[in-house]
This record gives C-alpha cells, sequence and structure tokens, in this order.
C-alpha cells in the first residue's frame, strides 16, 4: 500500500484496541506489575492471551495480575540474580509466543547483581539475555525487547570493562545497557535467520513514558528533571506501552525498532523509528554476544553453529 497521508493518518491512531485476537496465545511479561510492563500485560490479557507476569516481588505481582481481567499467572523472575533467571526458565515447559523483556532499572547509584555485575547492564541486558537463550527453544512468534531512546547516549559499549568501575556515572550506565538492549536483538534477528528459524527478535521504545522508574534516579537533580518532565511532557504508561503491544502484535521485519511517531520520538502513536549508528553495528553486536556467552555462560541454544 503507498505511504499516503490516508495511511499515515490511520496509523496514527493505532492503539490497544486493534490488538488482534490472541485467544490461545501465552505472552511472558518480565516486570509487569507495573508501568508500562503492568500496561502492556493488561491489554494482552484483555486480548485473550494468557500472560504471565514475571516479576521480582510476588505479593505486588499478584496484586497488579488480580487488577487484571483475563488469563493470568504470576512467576518469581529476579534478573539481577541469573540463578533466578535459570530457575524461571527450567520451570517453563510449554509453548511460549511472546517474550517480552521489558523489566529494567534506570540511573541507579552504582550497584551490583548477584553475580557481581553492573545493576543497569547485568539487570537490563545480562538478565535478558540469559533469559531469552534459555526460554527461545520454547518460543513460537517473537522476542520484543524493549530498549530506550537513551541509548543515543551511550556512544559505544565499554567492552573494555562493561562493569565500568572507576567511570561509573549512572545515565553512561543506563545508556549502555539500553544499547545493548538493541545490540542484542540485532544479533538475535541475525542468528534466528541463519538457524531457519521463523521467530522474529524487535525492540521498542516507550518515549517518555511516566513511571516509577524516574524516581529511582541517583542524581538528585536528574530526579527533579525527570519529575517535570513526568509532569509536562510524557505520556502515561498506558501510551508508552502502544510500541510494545504494536511490536508484540503488528506484521513487521526482524530486528525492527517501534517508537513513538511525535515530539522528538517522546510521545505519540507506535511507528517504525530509527536508531543510531552505534545500534546498527554489526560488529559490535557479535561481540557483544560473545561477551554476553562468557559472562553469563548461557549460550545459544538452538543446535546450529552460527558465524
Amino acid at each position: 500500500m503507498a505511504d499516503t497521508t490516508e495511511t499515515r493518518g490511520k496509523r496514527a491512531k493505532w492503539n490497544a484496541t486493534r490488538i488482534p485476537d490472541l485467544t490461545g496465545r501465552t505472552a511472558v511479561v518480565t516486570g509487569a506489575n507495573s508501568g508500562i510492563g503492568f500496561a502492556a500485560a493488561r491489554a494482552l490479557a484483555g486480548a485473550g492471551a494468557h500472560v504471565v507476569f514475571a516479576v521480582r516481588d510476588l505479593a505486588r505481582g499478584g496484586a497488579a495480575a488480580a487488577r487484571v481481567n483475563g488469563s493470568t499467572e504470576v512467576r518469581r523472575l529476579d534478573l539481577a540474580d541469573l540463578d533466578s533467571v535459570r530457575e524461571f526458565a527450567a520451570g517453563w515447559d510449554r509453548p511460549l509466543d511472546l517474550l517480552i523483556n521489558n523489566a529494567g532499572v534506570m540511573m541507579l547509584p552504582e550497584q551490583r547483581t548477584r553475580q557481581g555485575f553492573e545493576m543497569q547492564f547485568g539487570t537490563n541486558h545480562l538478565g535478558h539475555f540469559a533469559l531469552t537463550n534459555l526460554l527461545l527453544p520454547h518460543v513460537t512468534d517473537r522476542v520484543v525487547t524493549v530498549a530506550s531512546s537513551a541509548h543515543r547516549m551511550g556512544g559505544a559499549i565499554h567492552f573494555e570493562d562493561v562493569n565500568l568501575r572507576g567511570k561509573y556515572s549512572p545515565a553512561r550506565a543506563y545508556a549502555q545497557s539500553k544499547l545493548a538492549n538493541l545490540l542484542f536483538t540485532l544479533e538475535l534477528q541475525r542468528r534466528l535467520t541463519a538457524a531457519g528459524s521463523a521467530v522474529r527478535a524487535v525492540a521498542a521504545h516507550p518515549g517518555w513514558a511516566a513511571t516509577n522508574l524516574q524516581s529511582r534516579a541517583g542524581n538528585p537533580l536528574a530526579r527533579v528533571f525527570m519529575q517535570a518532565g513526568n509532569k509536562f511532557l510524557a505520556q502515561d504508561d498506558t501510551a508508552g506501552a502502544l510500541p510494545t503491544l504494536f511490536a508484540a502484535t503488528q506484521d513487521l521485519p526482524g530486528a525492527a525498532y517501534v517508537g513513538p511517531d511525535g515530539l522528538a520520538g517522546m510521545r505519540g502513536a507506535p511507528a517504525l523509528v530509527g536508531r543510531s549508528a552505534a545500534a546498527s553495528d554489526p560488529a559490535a553486536a557479535r561481540r557483544l554476544w560473545t561477551l554476553s556467552e562468557e559472562l553469563t555462560g548461557v549460550r545459544w541454544p538452538l543446535g546450529t553453529t552460527v558465524r
């Protein structure tokens, strides 16, 4: 179909009511107890999917799931602990249509995961890297990883020390973790294609969505700035979840990246968007994959050697 003013207008109106019927399908949403993860889980369940709330706190996850109309269950998953990731994956024994790598931490004071990795890189990237590879033999449709336009602030992955020892700043670490999300998606799709798999890897970012992530920034000035942005610039978490839902349910090419189409990518209707040159570098994506296998001990699971 030609990209006319009429068709652009139709795309601009895309919202959760246009999600297709998902009856009989299963989705895992990490971090589904709040924010855009909860909004995405609620919309998927409303469309008929069975949604698994993969959350660190079972009580909070259960309270969130109780607010959703539809089929849900709650399972414990702490992405900052690779033992928890392995336990979650080991307990999975059925087909999984949608894996939505949504959970994340943002601009924290310097701290470490259970295995000693910098918390933002360890949670946002390594936890989801391990989870995806461990669950991939069960995945039937696609993997959606939630990135951020902040990936553009990262420059490049600090391969010499991804833990940023002596060079840590909350913003630098967050940007690196979100750049890693996009490079992971790029290399995952390359590997899926090479293996002859029909599964697709795609990414999305919510723009500026008002969630509780911003309240945890390590820098007090950053907290003030982001709280003001939440009030005057941000869209709510329901709108912020739309790019994730679009990426999860629409017919998109592998490695596609979805985000809001208006106001400098901070808000608007979901659409295909661009990414930085650093996030499009296949050599960096392969190098990151190799490093991530070494750090997590989790390997490519589909049995096909990928070069």
